[in-house]
């Protein structure tokens, strides 16, 4: 009798081989061009048209909303530094509510973020397939099917570079960084110049900047999502340059109806190069997802390790100590997302969930704060700016179901409700199927993965 194949994942051998955990390959370069990556994505080629339609065409309003969606930022940005440096675990925002608040929170994060999170990229590859597509027929409309299709080829190419190495994600990232900088700054500069040499004409678009109607409380908070989803980096105040020179070319209809407003943009002030802006903002876009897509995968992957997501999710690639496992299911929920392809619902949606998971991590550094006076904590924020970050979540999340109820807006939450269904018998009572085991082993061998050593909050690649 030959000796007894063992089929629990949790006992793969491996011997011969190095410590299997995740390799520190990112330098400080690096680190900064993924930061910038996530500052400059996406949003402020996306935000204009739903920041101006959810401001009911209100100029003021809506640079108003900008301004503050800054501020606002800035706060989040000086709350999650603190939680950052006195817990540097990996999985950001799921460990911090884990610490500070408990498990059952920490699930409904690393539930919602599972989803709301690859809508997240799911809306970045299809505003890149709008502007790749763009120039190749013009004042046209692209296909769907041809925009959907390229989204979800990017969405793969991205999801299995970064399941193959991590040095070459982030070679990636640091060219895509250099690129995307220099196409916000012909925006930018381009809007500056036309200001000054058009003053009169320019200056005319924003008089009576609030003689438009204003928007209610609702529309506000969704106003603020497409805002805030433009300063997903946190720290950065710079955007308003960029919405300047938008609204000194193009009128707040002439925004609203545009989905690729940088080529509108690009069409109206450079029209012998516009093929450049777009192909720029697309870099821009790429970059943007190839960091997203990079931290997704690091989140699901500190959530499986603590038992809150399949543990096959927690498993490393045997060659490239990447989490393989992980990339491959935020892939693949990313491109269900795909097939909706509306833009502004994607980020609302985003936004509603995103938001009372902002909460959620700000109620947890203020706990901390009271129930671990002496933890060790290189920087602490003003404490009331968490407060002030609590309410704002609770404002962003309540106003839309309250003044004006919006089945989108339902639905995500009744999803995040239904995390307890999850929770209570998988992870509380620890239930548990013996065919599961059966089926992660034969994905281990298909995909050449296996458990990661060491504690589960490890510390941050």
């Amino acid at each position: 009798m030959g000796k007894e194949e063992n089929n629990d994942p949790k006992d793969v051998q491996r011997k011969g081989k190095a410590k299997m955990q995740l390799k520190r390959n990112i330098g400080y370069f690096d680190g900064v061009s993924f930061i910038v990556g996530s500052i400059v994505g996406a949003g402020i080629f996306v935000s204009p048209t739903g920041v101006l339609k959810h401001s009911l065409l209100n100029v003021g309003v809506a640079l108003t909303i900008w301004t503050a969606s800054g501020l606002v930022s800035l706060m989040g940005a000086l709350c999650y530094a603190e939680l950052g440096s006195a817990l540097p675990f990996s999985g950001g925002e799921y460990s911090h509510i884990k610490r500070g608040l408990g498990s059952l929170p920490a699930f409904v994060f690393i539930w919602t973020s599972t989803f709301t999170k690859p809508a997240s990229n799911a809306a970045r590859a299809l505003l890149f397939a709008e502007y790749a597509t763009q120039p190749f027929y013009g004042i046209c409309p692209a296909p769907d099917v041809l925009k959907k299709c390229l989204a979800l080829a990017v969405l793969w190419s991205l999801g299995i570079l970064n399941g193959l190495s991590v040095k070459m994600s982030a070679w990636v990232q640091t060219v895509f960084t250099l690129l995307k900088m220099m196409a916000l700054s012909v925006i930018a500069v381009g809007g500056i110049v036309l200001l000054v040499t058009r003053q009169k004409e320019s200056l005319a678009r924003f008089e009576d900047m609030f003689g438009s109607e204003i928007p209610n409380a609702s529309q506000v908070a969704e106003a603020f999502f497409q805002g805030l989803y433009a300063y997903g980096g946190w720290w950065s105040l710079n955007y308003m340059a960029v919405n300047i020179s938008y609204l000194t070319v193009l009128t707040p209809k002439e925004i609203v109806s545009s989905v690729a407003v940088a080529v509108t943009w690009a069409d109206r002030v450079i029209p012998s190069v516009a093929w450049i802006i777009p192909l720029s903002v697309a870099v821009s876009i790429f970059g943007a997802l190839n960091c997203s897509m990079f931290t997704l995968g690091r989140l699901s992957y500190a959530g499986s390790q603590s038992g809150h997501l399949p543990l096959l999710i927690s498993m490393l690639n045997v060659h490239s100590y990447t989490p393989a496992p992980a990339m491959i299911f935020s892939t693949i929920i990313a491109s269900i997302f795909i097939i909706p392809s509306d833009l502004i619902m994607l980020t609302n949606y985003f936004g509603f969930s995103a938001w009372l998971m902002t909460g959620l991590t700000c109620a947890s550094l203020i706990v901390l704060r009271y129930r671990e006076p002496h933890l060790h904590r290189p920087y602490k924020v003003f404490l009331p700016v968490p407060f002030m970050m609590v309410a704002m979540s609770f404002f962003l999340v309540l106003a839309p179901i309250v003044w004006s109820p919006n089945m989108q807006y339902v639905y995500a939450f009744l999803f995040m409700l239904g995390s307890l269904i999850i929770y209570l018998p998988f992870i509380h009572f620890k239930l548990h199927f013996a065919f599961l085991d059966k089926i992660t082993c034969h994905l281990q061998l298909l995909l050449e993965v296996c458990p990661a050593d060491g504690p589960a909050e490890g510390k941050c690649e």
